[in-house]
């Protein structure tokens, strides 16, 4: 399949500017108002200060080369040298048949994402963080990669113990026996149970000083269980049996929001991997010893600072279990490129940690991306997250969307199906990295740029298609009023594949609602059904339902036929 009308237009005026000039540039080329053409480059005026020439005249030349290969309607001139391409009808008609370019053909990649703590319940930022994750993993795959989706969390750590101990507290002392009967056999139930005995033990950590020195004591319990593979003292019964729960929640809130389960790496099993990586480094003299701990020395020069990879009381901290998660995801996989998904708060962190890792292994110089995401907050600003057991919930978001879906549509079944429509949509519309302003009411509505809104045009344009009578006719040619239409169609290619090599989907959501406004002033003006012409503009309409469709998927959406 040839590549998108975008990218052979590219490669065409750059081999003209080449021959003609002897200059490499990068050609920006963009959608003008459809009165100008179909596309328009300013790379005349790019080229007028290395050329030492009026843009109009650089200009001129390359229309005058561009109209010679014969494959555009017209190619204009206009303003100070900006050159306007038409493409035929045909090549409009073309455009609609293109597939995406498959950016990442064949390459093996791990994309690490969602990242939830066992013995804690999601909230907010990694309902964004899942939902973000699953559909760059979707342009992925529609890019050609090999892809292995991956999640890492702590099953032991401080925040382990301080659950243990508000669950000892909770059951009256070391019972395993009492969980099947204080907690209900439902994932979500046992998780929110979980969540608050953390919340108890976590309050009493700050509150009292012999709970602190007791949770720390427990903390190297913990981490002995997984040492001597201990299953049958009381506590360890209980720490086994809820990490099991913690496991069956992260599944159940997946197939919930309707995305693929994760290969999850905890990280009792990364840390063994890890310190296994420094004591190898720290004899190589990549890691130091410092005060009893064990530090990678930071490097001022490239704004890195010092961190520490074991503690002065022998434990794994977050930098040396993270290099064991990269170490075992490039064992398993053998991957090319590496994506890791986080908060912003990470960044600085984590450039430390790949830094180590490419210090450590230099074959993974290069081969790791960090992308990271803003904060998610509601439309009054506040910040969607807080310490202590008032963490807005990923739960809750969904049964606040929820509640206001059930306030527009009356068909039961499509309830969850429009409830995950609007949060996915909600998140993906945002281009990663900046906050994201989570209005519930724009979320739901009907009206606006939002996911129930396509869902419902998909739904309208298919409750058309249903009363067509005439017989769908292949498009060999369009019609004067046709052609705006046409246009958007032809771009989907286009903008899948922008979406597919940068990572942003927030390109297919503009795009989305951009082709139903288009659609929208079609049909207004263009009786469908009962039409002398009822056969090819149902063809139309039946291209732009399939499309509205491959776009949703494209986000993780579903597209009902009825709404």
């Amino acid at each position: 399949m040839r590549h998108g009308t975008l990218v052979v237009m590219n490669e065409t005026i750059v081999t003209i500017i080449k021959k003609l000039f002897d200059q490499t540039v990068d050609v920006e080329i963009s959608r003008p108002d459809p009165q100008f053409g179909d596309w328009s480059t300013n790379v005349a005026l790019q080229l007028a200060k290395p050329l030492g020439k009026n843009p109009r005249v650089i200009a001129e030349e390359l229309a005058g080369t561009l109209r010679e290969t014969g494959e555009y309607a017209a190619v204009d001139v206009a303003g100070p040298g900006f050159i306007n391409i038409t493409v035929s009808d045909s090549a409009l008609l073309a455009a609609m048949r293109q597939e995406p370019v498959k950016v990442y053909d064949g390459r093996a990649i791990v994309f690490e994402y969602s990242c939830p703590n066992a013995f804690k319940e999601l909230h907010t930022g990694h309902l964004y963080q899942t939902v973000f994750g699953d559909i760059a993993s979707r342009l992925m795959l529609v890019g050609g990669a090999k892809l292995q989706r991956t999640s890492f969390g702590g099953d032991v750590g401080l925040h382990v113990a301080k659950c243990l101990w508000g669950m000892r507290e909770t059951l009256g002392g070391e019972y395993p026996e009492k969980l099947a009967t204080t907690v209900e056999d439902d994932a979500f139930a046992r998780s929110r149970w979980i969540s608050g005995c953390y919340v108890r033990g976590a309050k009493a950590y700050e509150d009292d000083a012999d709970v602190k020195a007791e949770i720390d004591e427990l903390n190297k319990t913990i981490y002995g269980f997984h040492a001597a593979n201990d299953h049958d003292l009381p506590l360890a019964q209980m720490y086994w049996t809820t990490r099991q729960w913690s496991y069956d929640y992260f599944d159940a809130f997946y197939q919930l929001i309707d995305v693929e389960t994760l290969r999850y790496y905890p990280e009792s099993e990364t840390a063994i991997v890890g310190m296994q990586v420094v004591d190898e480094q720290l004899a190589k003299g990549n890691l130091r010893e410092s005060d009893g701990a064990v530090v990678f020395e930071g490097d001022e020069s490239k704004h890195l600072h010092t961190r520490v990879f074991v503690t002065s009381k022998g434990l794994p901290t977050y930098e040396t279990k993270d290099i064991g998660v990269i170490w075992k995801e490039k064992e398993d996989y053998n991957f090319e490129h590496r994506y890791l998904l986080t908060g912003n708060d990470q960044k600085e962190y984590m450039r430390v940690v790949f830094a180590a890792a490419e210090t450590f292994r230099p074959d993974l110089a290069g081969a790791m991306t960090h992308l990271t995401n803003g904060t998610v907050k509601f439309a009054d600003g506040k910040k969607m997250s807080s310490r202590l057991g008032n963490v807005t919930r990923a739960l809750d978001v969904i049964d606040i969307v929820r509640e206001k879906v059930r306030m527009l549509i009356d068909d039961e079944s499509l309830i969850e199906q429009v409830t995950l429509g609007a949060i996915k949509y909600a998140f993906a519309r945002y281009k990663l990295g900046g906050d994201i302003a989570f209005d519930v009411e724009e979320t739901v509505s009907l009206q606006g740029n939002s996911g129930p809104y396509l869902q419902y045009a998909h739904a309208r344009a298919r409750s058309i298609l249903e009363k067509v009578t005439a017989e769908l006719q292949p498009l060999t040619g369009i019609q004067a009023e046709d052609r705006a239409l046409v246009r958007k169609l032809g771009e989907y290619s286009d903008v899948v594949t922008l979406a597919i090599r940068h990572l942003e989907p927030h390109h297919i959501c503009h795009y989305l609602f951009e082709l139903a406004q288009e659609f929208n002033r079609y049909y207004e003006k263009n009786q469908v059904v009962g039409s002398d012409t009822e056969g090819h503009r149902a063809s139309l309409v039946n291209i732009y339902a399939d499309t509205l469709q491959a776009g949703l998927t494209m986000l993780g959406i579903h597209a009902p036929e009825r709404m």
